[in-house]
């Protein structure tokens, strides 16, 4: 008597495509998503007297000693902005960028207890990161808009509609920050010394961008090397942003439009490095 053929009910097999992302097997895994989603928000403010609190605790301190240090002391310009509103609307961003990017690089590394003993996608983690960094960023973003209404009622700025796409200079930036961090979270899994100046590098990339310094002043000071500030990718969204929101800034369609074709790239790359990588990277880690 012939036995009934067992059928497997899930197929565990290498990506055969670089570029695959596989994003219904993410879907089927969204409860572990909520999970992480849910871990990371808990482990971030564990143990703490203020709790969330902090979300807004942070850029505050932060725009503070800003204003009174690059504001007060040193009077750098700040394109005619509000000083308190310009940090504020750099520090929110870069924010966002920052933690997002540094949590997605340590992916590999972060969880390789759990990755060697049970399987799911590996892009559940730092897709749950975006999404940790984004519940963040949307409660920063209600400071920032209190401040700017302050602000917009006194007459000292001018909203226009370039303020209704924020939520795509908001995705790109996800995405920017998601592509370097597969890329970094890769390549750290063999180099670990790339960890270590990973912080240091990020600290540096800020002086780059216009959280501190307005690009107009960058350029200025450049000269004729001034077209090297736009060579940064996260520039044309700062200065979107700024110039939507506040009616001010060096904003420019085409280094826009730039930014998001380079940000692709660097996505896509980042999508190749982490798909060869997760293959074997329980090996090297």
């Amino acid at each position: 008597m012939n036995e009934p053929q067992q059928k497997w009910t899930q197929t565990i097999e290498a990506h055969h495509s670089l570029f695959k992302l596989n994003l219904k097997e993410v879907w089927q895994y969204r409860d572990l998503v909520f999970m992480f989603v849910k871990r990371d928000f808990i482990a971030s403010f564990k143990q703490t007297i203020l709790g969330p609190l902090w979300f807004f605790i942070n850029p505050i301190l932060t725009t503070i000693v800003f204003t009174l240090v690059f504001g007060g002391i040193a009077n750098l310009p700040t394109d005619g902005i509000p000083p308190i509103l310009f940090y504020l609307a750099g520090n929110t961003l870069w924010g966002y960028f920052s933690t997002t990017m540094l949590s997605v690089s340590n992916v590999f590394t972060g969880n390789a207890g759990i990755f060697g003993k049970v399987y799911f996608p590996r892009l559940v983690t730092p897709i749950s990161t975006i999404i940790s960094s984004f519940m963040r960023l949307g409660i920063q973003l209600v400071l920032f808009w209190i401040v700017l209404g302050y602000y917009f009622y006194k007459g000292e700025v001018h909203p226009n509609s370039w303020a209704f796409f924020f939520p795509v200079l908001i995705i790109f930036l996800a995405l920017f920050s998601l592509g370097l961090g597969m890329i970094f979270s890769s390549l750290t899994t063999k180099y670990r010394d790339l960890s270590l100046l990973l912080g240091f590098g990020v600290s540096l990339f800020m002086w780059f961008t216009p959280v501190i310094l307005p690009t107009s002043l960058v350029k200025q000071k450049l000269g004729s090397y001034g077209f090297l500030a736009d060579l940064n990718p996260l520039t044309p969204i700062f200065e979107c942003f700024k110039y939507g929101f506040i009616g001010s800034g060096d904003f420019d369609v085409s280094r826009l439009l730039m930014s998001f074709a380079f940000i692709i790239v660097v996505l896509l790359l980042g999508i190749v490095i982490f798909n060869k990588s997760e293959k074997s990277f329980i090996d090297t880690v």
